[in-house]
């Protein structure tokens, strides 16, 4: 027979928690699941995601993805990353997902080429729909709404984190689909964004979807969908790619 683990360290005489079924130190509680964490990127090579992470892209092949109109990915395949193919069109998942962490590298071309927002332009849609923008904003000024890593219409980045042409970046997600009953909006999406390790945005409200030059609502819509990588006509390069669902604590009670 098997050996059961030790009992955790705490207590049973302690208050309850006001709104919670646990004490205080509640030796009954459950633990947290344990994963392992990945390893950090590096400019030369892409580092390794946590051990509960759902890979959407690592280095090999698009097997994850599709194009438009669902056909065949056309995007290229270059030293462990993949690059837009300009006029192939936007690429999105297969997998479709709500709450998530998100991890996302990209580069831009290193041959600098146009201005604003002609100046290595793609994006990153959350859910296929809500858009956080990509592009080369080092030395390269444009409207303040859509630099890098703002949500693009609707709010700029709390700073420009932007590396150079040519380097490795990346984004770490952290995101809150919105949540719908019928027709009626129950509660808006939220994200949190870190860029180079630098925060961004920290539970910022969205609108609705990200739109060019208009304003926007919410519309009733699934609560999942693809994440979509845009073809805006320049090179971009993207790597290591993956996501984890945000899963609520067990709170299910360990003798129950």
């Amino acid at each position: 027979m098997a050996d059961q683990p030790k009992p955790a360290p705490g207590y049973e005489d302690t208050p309850f928690i006001p709104g919670s079924c646990w004490r205080v130190h509640d030796a009954k509680r459950p633990q947290p699941r344990v994963v392992t964490p990945g390893t950090f990127s590096t400019q030369e090579a892409a580092g390794t995601p946590p051990s509960d992470a759902v890979v959407l892209f690592d280095g090999r092949d698009l097997s994850n993805w599709v194009g438009k109109d669902g056909g065949p990915a056309e995007w290229a395949l270059r030293e462990g990353s993949v690059e837009v193919v300009p006029g192939k069109g936007d690429i999105r998942t297969r997998m479709e997902f709500g709450d998530c962490q998100l991890h996302v590298e990209w580069r831009e071309p290193t041959e600098i080429r146009g201005e604003s927002q002609g100046r290595g332009n793609s994006g990153v849609f959350l859910m296929g729909l809500y858009e956080i923008q990509v592009l080369d904003c080092h030395d390269n000024r444009t409207y303040a709404d859509g630099t890098t890593g703002a949500l693009y219409g609707q709010c700029p980045p709390l700073v420009n984190a932007c590396r150079g042409p040519g380097e490795w970046q990346t984004y770490d997600i952290v995101w809150i689909a919105p949540r719908f009953a019928g027709e009626k909006l129950l509660s808006p999406a939220y994200v949190t964004v870190f860029q180079n390790g630098i925060l961004l945005h920290v539970m910022k409200e969205l609108q609705g979807p990200t739109q060019h030059r208009k304003a926007t609502e919410y519309k009733p819509h699934p609560p999942v969908g693809p994440l979509k990588l845009q073809d805006h006509k320049d090179p971009v390069r993207f790597r290591n790619l993956w996501y984890r669902p945000l899963t609520a604590y067990d709170e299910v009670r360990a003798d129950a």
